[in-house]
């Protein structure tokens, strides 16, 4: 007997309504499997929602299932922040060469030099391609020169910003959010940062 939530089987429900959003964000991986993961697939192609879209990502990211490699590429091509483009591209890496990876991050790499340019201080991006869910995962797992050299780029962007930006919180193996200050602490520190620029 399945265990994946009927409200999600639901093509009329709509993506704002706090049962489906609940239910899916209680979500994990072990109610998903070959019957039902097209569900999913269905909500991500559907929404408009970026909260919705990541989650449905890293739900999936794990499964080798081959009717997700179009879904993954896609998602890769749809998606604008580089965080949701890695969590794609670690679904697609279980069905393309590293050459066709390769080629991928040559682009995805020159997106991430103009981030410097266009946000400096674009610290949460970095903290989520520095996840372990990410970046290193891919690299753990593949052991690919192309996600190092990605990764090696993300650090040196982040070690270039001021010490105010870093630091503030990392991302576990298990896609978790973890604090690594206080709310508090972080906005005091950001605020500093800027009232200090102001005075300069």
């Amino acid at each position: 007997m399945s265990n994946f939530p009927a409200i999600l089987t639901d093509e009329k429900i709509k993506d704002s309504n706090k049962d489906f959003r609940n239910t899916l964000f209680s979500l994990d991986q072990n109610s998903i499997n070959k019957d039902n993961f097209a569900h999913l697939t269905r909500i991500y192609s559907a929404t408009k929602q970026l909260d919705i879209r990541n989650k449905i990502l890293r739900l999936l990211y794990d499964f080798d299932l081959p009717e997700l490699k179009d879904f993954f590429g896609n998602a890769y091509k749809k998606e604008r922040y580089l965080d949701m483009k890695i969590y794609a591209l670690r679904g697609l890496s279980q069905f393309v060469s590293e050459k066709e990876i390769e080629k991928l991050l040559q682009k995805f790499n020159l997106t991430l030099s103009k981030r410097q340019e266009t946000t400096p201080y674009n610290y949460q991006e970095y903290e989520l391609l520095r996840g372990q869910n990410s970046l290193p995962y891919l690299i753990q797992k593949y052991n690919y020169n192309c996600f190092k050299e990605t990764l090696n780029q993300v650090n040196q962007q982040y070690n270039a910003m001021p010490e105010a930006f870093k630091g503030h919180f990392t991302i576990n193996e298990n896609a978790e959010f973890v604090s690594l200050r206080s709310p508090e602490e972080s906005s005091q520190m950001i605020k500093d940062f800027f009232n200090g620029k102001k005075e300069q």
